[in-house]
């Protein structure tokens, strides 16, 4: 269907571009990073029509280079495609671009920005961190969540096993775990709403990739009606923010009543948050929105991107079955004197975690990491990056550098066995989860999501693909949206293993 737009309101809205984009031109350093020819009023938007972001971006990348300038509208960008300018911008000068760019799906959604992944770099997002990772996140709080994934993943196998020999939607069951485990980590139980929460969050992320045509105007606020994009996002926000107000009323309610029971009210995330807001000793006050913001990033990272992850692993692993073979080998071996898989033994399971490391480095889960914003004017490699440069890394492109990585474009798990290389932020060539400042809070609560069911997969089940498909028929094509997730979904197989 078309958008019927005014002439009037057409006429006014190409003024507006014509002033904007003159505006830049002229302001523009000629020392700034090479970069395609540039169109009036678009600049390059033209060169990102018709494909996935994150693959136009590295076919720019590997004409004008790893540092690359393009204009998307009134927008500067500076495109980053290689291990050693990530670092130039993630380490070198972390804190020039520790700052988050002016997109409309955070205002609207994550309550003005305010989570930790969106918030502007200052007091408010230090304040957070700390937050994050000295209470919230840590090692400790996550290995006391170790019943809930034993008893979600268990649920999990319960269904598997009682559709032996038929076709399973995996991907509609991996949502549905990782919603599950990340649901009773933060509220301490399944909230009845999951699935139209996570429903409205996957919306919401699909809008956030800063590609929208009001993002890459945003002096033009009309845009935002007239494309139905803030329509939509204020829709989203006001399903999600009525969830989140329920579930945190019932919360404070319970706490109330259950004052006199100290040691059981730090037993899930949302608890830890409402203690925090309660004390009334941080330098900032954290409002019921803040306390939102947080939960927004918990489920994004514990769910939305673990069950995308899981999707490409499974994927990976049955189109290429002689990794499959290893692995199921690998933790059978490890495991089938107990009969069963636990965590106290995962160490063991080298090829296993190489198999996770090599699935995210060919699928981030974030492929373009959230973006940055420089706070000043730097200089990189000789190039000027102007103050309010909006910076974006593509993380699915430097997984990919064959300076860098022998055979990129092949899955070969074993690249990482006996490797050093891990994805915590230290090494720049493997940045799935981002790096310095702005590194994922969040990444050993969701790397416990994967790891766990897919060692139980492997374990207990053999799997095939449906109608006699074979592994190189399958589809491994990317869906659009601020995460990597498959376009369709993965219907496998299973068989029960039956040990001897």
């Amino acid at each position: 269907m078309e958008l019927q737009i005014p002439f009037a309101i057409l006429f006014t809205f190409l003024i507006f571009l014509f002033t904007a984009f003159s505006i830049i031109k002229r302001s523009e350093s000629k020392t700034l990073p090479p970069g395609p020819p540039k169109l009036p009023l678009i600049g390059n938007i033209h060169q990102l029509i018709g494909g996935l972001p994150h693959e136009s971006l590295t076919k720019l990348a590997k004409k004008y280079g790893p540092l690359m300038h393009l204009q998307l509208g009134e927008l500067s960008n500076v495109i980053v495609s290689s291990p050693e300018f990530a670092k130039e911008i993630m380490k070198a000068h972390d804190v020039i671009f520790a700052n988050r760019p002016y997109l409309l799906a955070t205002r609207v959604v994550s309550y003005d920005a305010t989570s930790i992944s969106f918030s502007s770099y200052g007091s408010y997002w230090r304040q957070l961190r700390k937050i994050c990772t000295v209470e919230l996140l840590t090692l400790k709080r996550v290995q006391s969540f170790q019943f809930i994934r034993e008893e979600e993943v268990s649920d999990l196998m319960k269904t598997v096993a009682s559709n032996e020999g038929s076709v399973i939607n995996l991907s509609k069951l991996f949502t549905a775990l990782t919603n599950a485990i990340t649901s009773r980590a933060a509220f301490g139980k399944k909230s009845k709403h999951g699935q139209a929460f996570m429903s409205s969050v996957d919306e919401g992320l699909q809008l956030a990739a800063g590609f929208c045509i009001a993002d890459l105007y945003p002096s033009i606020k009309v845009l935002q009606v007239i494309t139905g994009i803030r329509p939509k996002l204020e829709k989203i926000h006001k399903e999600i923010n009525k969830i989140l107000d329920i579930i945190i009323k019932e919360h404070k309610e319970s706490k109330l009543v259950n004052e006199s029971c100290p040691g059981e009210a730090d037993e899930n995330l949302l608890d830890v948050l409402l203690n925090f807001q309660a004390k009334n000793d941080l330098e900032l006050p954290l409002t019921d929105n803040n306390v939102k913001g947080v939960l927004l990033d918990i489920f994004t990272a514990g769910s939305e991107t673990s069950s995308t992850t899981l999707e490409w692993l499974m994927s990976e692993i049955m189109k290429n079955p002689k990794v499959m073979l290893e692995a199921q080998s690998e933790v059978r071996r490890v495991f089938d004197k107990k009969g069963f898989v636990d965590e106290t033994d995962f160490h063991q399971l080298k090829y296993l975690k190489a198999v996770v490391k090599e699935t995210l480095r060919l699928h981030p889960p974030v492929p373009l990491l959230l973006p940055r914003e420089s706070s000043e004017r730097c200089e990189i490699n000789g190039y000027e990056i102007p103050a309010k440069t909006k910076v974006i890394i593509n993380a699915w492109a430097i997984g990919r550098d064959p300076n860098y990585w022998t055979e990129a474009e092949m899955f070969k798990p074993e690249r990482f066995l006996d490797s050093p290389i891990d994805y915590k932020g230290t090494n720049f060539e493997y940045i799935p989860f981002g790096a310095g400042r702005r590194i994922c809070p969040g990444i050993t609560f969701g790397m416990a999501n994967v790891e766990v069911p897919l060692a139980k997969l492997l374990y207990h089940f053999d799997w095939k693909l449906p109608s006699g498909m074979k592994p190189e028929e399958l589809e491994m094509k990317d869906r659009h949206g601020i995460t990597l997730k498959r376009k369709g979904v993965l219907n496998l197989i299973p068989t029960c293993y039956r040990p001897k």
